[in-house]
């Protein structure tokens, strides 16, 4: 069982939401965290609120330049990681078409951008942090765990062609990373999974209207939302187990999707 006291964890997306919720999960048991995000203001609120546990510097996930700088000023101020949390992701929701109802015929559809901006973000943004990060942690022989953030919506959701195509690509990742790590000899020391939100005690959740959020709690059984702190509590579960790897963890509270069968 690996030990959080004094690891180093390098967290994107790590100015709010799961990502703060997870690196103030880790600063209290001991740990030591990089935190990045693309808001100097809001990285500045989370350091306050951690303490001197943590440091922080603005990153573009989808830029090279800026996660091979996020992994060399890990290495630079701590010596070594030992979690990898790609945590920055976006949401930008719509119909890939949209049908007009009375005449049948397309009225809008997704743009490029939409579609695009996503990807960049959910999957190329994962792809470039996990890819400088095990680097480093591979040629200094660092033990620890990569955690991706991957959803329910993996599974297909209406109106996330971009979102839930990102998440899907990045629920394989884990099978892939270890399958790589295994035949090179480093899977023992660095293992590779994901965690599958449902919906998640955010803002954006609870900001929603009573209508709308009560048919979404309707089919999960907990009767409430998860909250942030679950998940980070099941991250660190992740990062103690030693044979925990390639794998999945969904933490939806049962959600049904539709059925409370």
């Amino acid at each position: 069982m690996l030990e959080i006291k004094d690891a180093v964890a390098v967290v994107t997306g790590g100015a709010s939401g799961i990502g703060l919720a997870f690196a103030k999960y880790w600063a209290n048991a001991g740990g030591k965290v990089v935190l990045a995000d693309v808001s100097d203001s809001a990285l500045n609120k989370a350091k306050a609120d951690i303490g001197d546990q943590a440091i922080t510097l603005v990153c573009d996930v989808t830029k090279e330049a800026d996660t091979h700088k996020l992994a060399e000023t890990a290495m630079g101020a701590f010596g070594k990681i030992n979690l990898v949390a790609p945590f920055a992701g976006i949401i930008k929701d719509g119909l890939m078409l949209s049908p007009d109802r009375e005449t049948g015929k397309v009225v809008s559809k997704m743009s490029l951008d939409q579609f695009r901006s996503v990807i960049d973000v959910n999957l190329t943004g994962v792809f470039l942090t996990v890819r400088e990060c095990a680097e480093q942690m591979i040629n200094n022989g660092d033990r620890g765990l990569i955690c991706l953030i991957s959803s329910t919506g993996s599974l297909g959701t209406a109106g996330q062609i971009n979102y839930s195509s990102t998440k899907a690509a990045v629920s394989v990742m884990p099978k892939v990373i270890t399958a790589e790590f295994f035949r090179r000899g480093v899977a023992d020391r660095i293992r590779c999974v994901a965690v599958a939100p449902g919906y998640v005690a955010t803002p954006l959740i609870e900001g929603m209207n009573e209508k709308a959020l009560s048919r979404i709690l309707d089919n999960v059984p907990i009767g409430r939302l998860v909250e942030p702190d679950e998940i980070a509590s099941l991250v660190g579960e992740l990062y103690r187990n030693e044979a925990l790897t390639g794998d999945v963890y969904f933490i939806h509270g049962g959600l049904r999707l539709g059925s409370k069968g």
